[in-house]
């Protein structure tokens, strides 16, 4: 669900549209030919997983995860 941002772009939370600097913001980064831009700001770590969720972000990726069983 994409819910349009109630405040300027620059501060609107990417998931819920709240003003990120009125909570404890978490803002994401990806990397663009070697630079680091930004791709994201969240009002806090529960709008970061609800939109990961939404968006279904974690599907197909993972880390290595090693085999400890031996």
């Amino acid at each position: 669900m994409h819910v349009p941002p109630l405040v300027p772009l620059v501060t609107a939370c990417t998931y819920c549209g709240c003003d990120v600097t009125a909570h404890d913001p978490v803002y994401v980064e990806t990397v663009v030919d070697g630079d680091r831009v930004p791709d994201g700001r969240f009002c806090n770590y529960g709008c970061l997983a609800a939109h990961v969720e939404t968006e279904g972000l974690a599907e197909g990726a993972t880390c290595r995860i090693d085999d400890r069983s031996d």
